[in-house]
């Protein structure tokens, strides 16, 4: 039924299309105008909707950047505050948003803050922190700041180069915006990737002379966690009633590493950001234990009993990770 709607939808898909196609003219004619920043920037984004991996992406360049007076700024998707907004130690998840909530939790050093005007946000980041480096979490489209340096990231399982405009697809932006790339990751990879299915998803790419391509693969922790001291090994949920509550766009991943390490659950599925309403918790509150990702657990945390969260990271190959850390020290 959804590939039929899909279908029906193309000639909406092509309007859209053209919509964005003219807007990223309009930018790169200068009728538009993009701002640089004194402070260097890092842009990670994609060209479609959701499931990529930026949150994830985001935290380990915050790793490469420990020591370093770093900066995070996000739109805060979903969030009920307006304007800038910076985290602070009465932060919350409905103030901040799902991810950058999820970050302000694990890196307390690192100032988060939301604006859905980048230009402000950064402004502001710098007239009151002064951080050495700001990362944009989702930014491709935000033309209106023209980054230091882009990370482009796409899966695996669906290149952009594979895919089409909304809704018809999952474009939110046209493939020839890659250009605009310095690094193009390739994530979601399996874990033992061979060279030469590298050499061919390269070449699917095209990447320009100024562009590196690199791969990434997720790593799930082997322990569930409650987000205090209370962790339990995946070993030995066996034999526990679970219920998988996901509110992510691409749940697949995190179904099958599961399936694949013997745990058995019942997977309540919600669309992306899902703000969990007291109906949506009646139908999952009563099993043995509950398991979430990350992002799920913060919107979830204090509403439930026997609530537990899967840690994921991207992973590189040596070679890669070289790379990319070379890449970011440049910058500063």
């Amino acid at each position: 039924m959804l590939k039929v709607l899909r279908i029906l939808a193309f000639p909406v898909s092509l309007v859209y299309g053209l919509v964005v196609c003219v807007r990223n003219l309009l930018f790169d004619m200068g009728i538009f105008s993009s701002k640089s920043y004194s402070t260097p920037t890092i842009c990670v984004g994609n060209l479609s909707v959701g499931g990529t991996g930026k949150t994830p992406m985001t935290e380990y360049l915050l790793r490469l950047l420990q020591g370093r007076e770093a900066a995070v700024l996000s739109r805060g998707y979903k969030r009920k505050s307006e304007g800038f907004y910076m985290a602070g130690t009465g932060a919350t998840v409905l103030e901040l948003g799902d991810e950058p909530y999820q970050i302000h939790q694990k890196f307390p050093e690192v100032a988060v803050a939301v604006d859905a005007d980048r230009r402000n946000g950064i402004e502001q980041l710098e007239s009151s922190v002064q951080p050495e480096i700001i990362v944009l979490d989702d930014a491709f489209q935000h033309r209106k700041v023209k980054p230091t340096f882009s990370i482009l990231l796409t899966t695996y399982q669906n290149l952009y180069v594979n895919d089409w405009y909304l809704p018809t697809g999952r474009l939110r932006d046209s493939k020839k915006e890659a250009k605009r790339a310095d690094l193009i990751i390739v994530t979601k990879c399996p874990e033992l990737l061979k060279e030469h299915k590298r050499k061919i998803i390269t070449a699917k790419l095209r990447p320009m002379e100024h562009q590196k391509v690199l791969f990434a693969s997720l790593k799930y922790q082997d322990f569930v966690s409650d987000g205090c001291e209370n962790k339990l090994p995946l070993a030995k949920l066996g034999e526990k009633n679970i219920a998988l509550v996901t509110g992510i766009a691409s749940p697949r991943p995190l179904e099958k590493y599961l399936e694949s390490q013997g745990v058995g659950f019942k997977h309540f599925e919600f669309g992306d950001h899902h703000h969990f309403s007291d109906n949506d918790i009646d139908q999952f509150k009563d099993f043995e234990l509950i398991l979430t990702t990350e992002k799920d657990f913060v919107r979830l945390d204090g509403r439930v009993e026997h609530l537990y969260y899967l840690e994921v990271a991207h992973s590189f190959s040596a070679g890669d990770d070289e790379v990319l850390k070379k890449s970011i020290e440049g910058l500063l």
